[in-house]
């Protein structure tokens, strides 16, 4: 009946309140009493008078303790006497001389905040305000520090399927080195920005085993346990080596049907299953049965299961060796791996090509560009 009380309060007069407070403890708030001209409770028949002019409005006794004394008292705790109690904040000024406090900005950044400062609107006029002001590699560098990485994926995704040509190792990239709750969310992203879906985009793009490969990865249903049947690894394994090695021809629906599905420790077992059965790695194995884009696919997943890191170790390598460099390429493993795993990458790279990441994209970037580059990379090994 308390809570009832607290959050619907009936009116009362002066002697209920004080009966009220002396059982309960709660303080009654001024604003319960039916009130008069001048702002005081009127008299109740049979109780005390209504309180004079110079008595200080609102003298009821706290709990364990007794009533103020004294002319000029008011609340406990309260401001000093002739002063006026300040407002609360979203309240209205209770004066027209003392303003409300200012709201505060929106906690979703992506809805604009009352009264300007944060926000989608604020959002928008910074990138607006960074495209006039930088340019080249420095800018698009930048800019793509701003998105979310769903956002930043499914944006490269899109650039890499628009056009005339396709930039196929962008979307094996991206597919094959995402988890399945990623590459859901860059679904969703890219259809809410493209009113098309992920799937048709790349169908509609490629062609034969490799599009099968890359929609089958677009799926994200990967089995992510870490468990491992090595009866069934023995199986897959197996099966490998009948669809390619051992046979005229090969079987890319297998390959496709087991790299795609099984988990990454699932796999593993598999790989090295098959080393013991055929004396072949897996990766020399799709060297020499594949070809084209569908090789490249193929050797993307089983790198990035056997050692993620390596893996984009290898694709900055190449990115930044001989006379150009692939910025693009550069860029987007930098800015996505910059919180996921750089420092494992920057050790595959030491160990694998002789010298720090960080020297390497010191000697082949220049100016902001390299500045900004330099951060995401964290330091030199």
């Amino acid at each position: 009946m308390l809570a009832v009380m607290l959050f619907s309060p009936p009116q009362m007069f002066p002697s209920q309140a004080n009966q009220f407070a002396a059982n309960s403890g709660f303080t009654p708030n001024p604003s319960m009493f039916p009130q008069v001209p001048g702002g005081y409770p009127g008299p109740q028949p049979g109780g005390p008078p209504a309180p004079s002019p110079n008595q200080p409005y609102g003298m009821y006794p706290q709990p364990g303790g007794g009533m103020p004394q004294g002319p000029g008292m008011g609340y406990p705790g309260g401001p000093p006497p002739g002063q006026q109690m300040p407002g609360f904040p979203n309240a209205p000024a209770p004066t027209p001389s003392m303003p409300s406090y200012p709201k505060a900005p929106s906690p979703n950044p992506s809805m604009p905040a009352y009264g300007g400062g944060y926000g989608g609107v604020f959002f928008c006029d910074l990138i607006k305000d960074l495209k006039s002001e930088l340019s080249g590699n420095f800018e698009k560098l930048v800019l793509a520090t701003l998105k979310t990485p769903a956002q930043y994926d499914a944006y490269e995704l899109k650039e890499a399927i628009k056009g005339a040509g396709t930039d196929e190792a962008c979307l094996i990239e991206i597919l094959a080195s995402r988890s399945n709750a990623k590459i859901r969310e860059i679904n969703q992203v890219f259809k809410a920005e493209n009113k098309k879906s992920l799937e048709e985009s790349i169908s509609g793009d490629t062609s034969g085993h490799f599009r099968r490969l890359l929609v089958s990865l677009a799926q994200g249903n990967r089995d992510e346990s870490e468990n491992v049947d090595i009866s069934l690894a023995k199986q897959d394994a197996q099966a490998l080596y009948q669809a390619g090695e051992n046979k005229l021809g090969t079987d890319e629906s297998k390959f496709n049907a087991i790299l795609c599905a099984r988990s990454k420790a699932h796999l593993r077992a598999v790989f090295h299953e098959y080393q013991h059965m055929c004396g072949r790695d897996i990766v020399k194995s799709i060297e020499r049965e594949m070809s084209g884009d569908l090789e490249s696919g193929m050797l993307a997943v089983v790198k990035c299961i056997k050692n993620t890191p390596a893996y984009f170790a290898e694709r900055l390598y190449k990115a930044m060796k001989g006379a150009g460099t692939k910025d693009r390429t550069l860029m987007r493993i930098m800015v996505t791996r910059s919180e996921v795993d750089m420092l494992d990458i920057r050790q595959e790279y030491l160990k694998n090509y002789g010298k720090s990441l960080y020297t390497a994209i010191s000697g082949d970037t220049s100016g902001d560009y390299k500045k900004l580059l330099l951060k995401l990379c964290g330091g030199s090994d």
